[in-house]
């Protein structure tokens, strides 16, 4: 046997090695009893028969099958007669063993062609046929969609001189992270899209016939399947280092698309506003609740005192005392000098009696009519009250007025802080990119969607592929 001949049937022995199954024994026997060899069992005839280069999964008998000798196994027979059929075997000529080695190197030949055309077979059934569907829709069905992309900050006013953790964060995107994260809720919720679809019929704008089956809603769908078409053209992305919220809404024309870009911003705003005025509202209404007690506490001491006044008649108790007092002291004046000129008259040794009586008689009226001053002063009549307790009583309430006025002087003040720190907590949204129509399409990405059902496909293929061979190379042992 030739060198290459030698390895041609290594060659083969390897092959149906790894292909030894029950099929493999059975022809293997079945071989072996027409070539007239002995064994023992099946594997024993396979390997007799890969010792001498024969195929075993052929089916067809060759010149190198011997005579049959039988149709059972002659284990029973000696060695002499297994040497008598070899040799008889070893007398085939060079010719007839180098047409079976071309025979076997064609059908070797064959086999692989014939795997290779089912491998590209259903390579072209299973991922060319697919990817070149795919590829027909997008480029000559899919409906031409145009994208309007947004972005804006929430900001709010911020006292500069804030200390703690909170002056620290006041300038990052940290600051107003939870507000925008409440805003990319909203803006993806069923709310906004209910509101949207009411002012700027968003439903009927993907019911129109123009737009291809696999992009547009059907008539009269529920509202859960338009949210899903919602959600899959309505991206709403937040950036917590930066604090800008990225807004990308896409529609069958670039109009539409900016008008509804442009609601959706609108929305946001106001909301941004509905988040604030609980705030400030809730600081402005205890302030100025205090402001309007401190009002109405002054107006209330104010009306007493001019009720005081009309009562007891008196517009001021200092100077009614006042002028009680100079006319007191007037009195007194007169009444010391009369009483001078009494005690002039009565030092002569004879004086005029005439004289002497009208003035003890002044000084009596005198001193009566202080008396009276005096009394009025202090005591309480049951007709009046003395200027004492008016003026007591006035004291008091104006004390208590000027006390109103300044409590509604701090209130005011104090409304007016809560009115400052109020419009600082207002949130307003600060557009960064302002919405504008495309003039091209932005979807379908064609080549790109193209390349990606191809590598689907194909990892499809792979995988089913993989686990058919592992389930069968299983099932075979």
């Amino acid at each position: 046997m030739t060198p290459e001949d030698r390895e041609i049937a290594e060659q083969k022995t390897a092959e149906a090695r790894k292909k030894r199954r029950p099929g493999y024994y059975r022809k293997a026997r079945r071989k072996a009893r027409r070539m007239g060899l002995a064994f023992e069992s099946d594997e024993h005839a396979a390997q007799l028969l890969e010792e001498r280069g024969i195929d075993i999964l052929r089916d067809d008998v060759s010149m190198l099958d011997g005579g049959d000798e039988g149709d059972k196994p002659l284990a029973g027979k000696g060695a002499g007669a297994l040497g008598q059929q070899d040799a008889a075997n070893m007398t085939i000529n060079d010719a007839e063993r180098l047409a079976e080695v071309h025979a076997i190197q064609r059908e070797l030949v064959r086999r692989r062609r014939l795997r290779l055309g089912l491998l590209l077979l259903r390579l072209l059934f299973f991922v060319a046929l697919p990817t070149f569907v795919v590829g027909w829709f997008y480029y000559t069905q899919a409906t031409d969609l145009y994208e309007t992309k947004a972005e804006f900050v929430i900001q709010k006013s911020e006292n500069t001189g804030t200390l703690g953790l909170g002056g620290l964060l006041a300038g990052t995107g940290f600051a107003n992270a939870s507000d925008s994260i409440v805003v990319q809720g909203y803006l993806t919720s069923r709310e906004a899209m209910e509101r949207l679809d009411a002012e700027e019929g968003y439903r009927a704008h993907f019911e129109q016939d123009f737009i291809d089956r696999l992009h547009r809603l059907p008539e009269g769908a529920s509202f859960e399947a338009a949210y899903k078409i919602y959600k899959k053209y309505v991206k709403v992305g937040f950036d917590p280092t930066e604090g800008v919220i990225r807004l990308e809404v896409v529609a069958a024309d670039p109009e539409t698309s900016q008008r509804f870009a442009e609601a959706l911003i609108k929305y946001a705003e106001e909301r941004v506003d509905h988040l604030s005025q609980r705030v400030r509202e809730d600081q402005m209404e205890g302030s100025m609740q205090v402001y309007a007690q401190a009002e109405q506490a002054m107006l209330d001491a104010q009306q007493r005192v001019l009720e005081l006044q009309k009562e007891r008649g008196v517009l001021s108790a200092e100077a009614e005392i006042a002028s009680q007092m100079s006319i007191v002291n007037a009195l007194e004046i007169q009444l010391e000098a009369k009483r001078m000129s009494l005690a002039e008259l009565l030092d002569n040794p004879q004086p005029n009696q005439v004289r002497v009586d009208a003035l003890m008689r002044e000084i009596r009226r005198s001193e009566d009519r202080v008396k009276e001053l005096r009394a009025q002063l202090t005591e309480t009549t049951d007709n009046s009250l003395s200027l004492a307790e008016v003026s007591a009583e006035l004291k008091i309430a104006e004390t208590n007025l000027a006390t109103r006025q300044v409590m509604l002087q701090e209130a005011l003040q104090q409304l007016e802080a809560a009115r400052i720190e109020a419009n600082r907590q207002v949130r307003y949204l600060s557009m960064g990119v302002i919405p504008i129509a495309p003039d091209v399409p932005t979807y379908p990405r064609k080549l790109e969607n193209t390349l990606l059902a191809f590598v689907v496909f194909m990892g499809i293929y792979i995988l089913i592929s993989l686990t058919v061979s592992i389930l069968r190379e299983q099932i075979s042992v």
